[in-house]
């Protein structure tokens, strides 16, 4: 009996023994199975957050990508509008050129025309002037003269070359009636300015009185102006006595310069340095 009792306890024991067992079993089966099922719960959130993940990465990037093509859209109509702003300008400042240049070509055009105007306007008087100058020459012309004859000339003597006309001794002559005279006319004109002179000088010194009382101031100044006037009439007297000296050497002495023809001796040795007829001097028969 007590050998029963005991393998019953001992039966009851191992039951028990192994009903715990069996229970750790299952316990640590279920914690198991809850392990895996919080691991898969765990992957599935991980999971589920990578997904998450992925899609926000994947919303973002495609927000860059949008906003990237955005913004280069928008720089490209940027680009664009500033190139088209751009054209527009240069062609408004090429028409704004080309105004002024047709401008300024117009305003050329009109001053040229103006200054054609005047120049036809006075090519237009000069001809019409010149056209009446013609006319009066042509009133006025006086006939052709004949041609002047010619002087035959001998060999020069002593400076002073003989005509046909005119022999050498009278030239001589001639020569000593001009020299003479020169001589005498370069003393009367030295004096005449040397008296000139003086009255400019006792004017300076305070010797004349030139004022509204007195008289002798005017007269002064009239003497002093007909002795320079008398001074240059010498001394063109003497200009024109060298130039019949001149024509004593080349054999021209004596003719008119007007018709070539000779002058009479007498009207010479009158007045050596003629050079005209007396009908000449006075305008008639022979005057040209």
């Amino acid at each position: 009996m007590a050998v029963t009792k005991k393998k019953l306890v001992l039966k009851k024991k191992l039951e028990l023994k192994k009903k715990l067992e069996l229970k750790k079993k299952l316990e640590l089966k279920k914690k198991l199975e809850l392990k895996k099922k919080l691991e898969l719960k765990k992957k599935l959130e991980i999971k589920a957050r990578d997904s998450r993940l992925k899609a926000i990465k994947r919303q973002r990037e495609s927000q860059q990508r949008q906003a990237l093509v955005a913004r280069t859209r928008a720089l490209k109509v940027k680009q664009k509008e500033i190139l088209r702003l751009a054209k527009e300008r240069a062609k408004l400042k090429a028409q704004q050129i080309a105004e002024k240049l047709a401008l300024r070509v117009a305003k050329e055009k009109a001053r040229q025309d103006v200054k054609d105007a005047r120049e036809a306007e006075k090519v237009a008087k000069l001809v019409a002037r010149e056209a009446e100058r013609l006319a009066e020459i042509e009133s006025h012309r006086k006939p052709v003269p004949p041609p002047k004859p010619i002087i035959i000339k001998g060999v020069t003597e002593n400076g002073v070359t003989p005509t046909k006309e005119f022999n050498i001794q009278f030239l001589f002559s001639q020569r000593e009636l001009l020299l003479g005279e020169r001589r005498k006319l370069l003393g009367q004109a030295d004096r005449l300015e040397s008296e000139a002179n003086a009255i400019v000088e006792n004017s300076e010194m305070g010797d004349v009185q030139f004022d509204d009382e007195g008289g002798e101031g005017d007269t002064m100044v009239v003497e002093r102006e007909r002795d320079l006037t008398l001074s240059a009439s010498a001394r063109q007297t003497v200009e024109e006595i060298d130039e019949a000296l001149l024509r004593l050497e080349t054999g021209d002495y004596g003719y008119s310069v007007r018709s070539g023809l000779p002058i009479p001796r007498e009207r010479l040795k009158a007045l050596p340095w003629t050079t005209e007829l007396v009908i000449e001097r006075a305008g008639g028969i022979g005057s040209y």
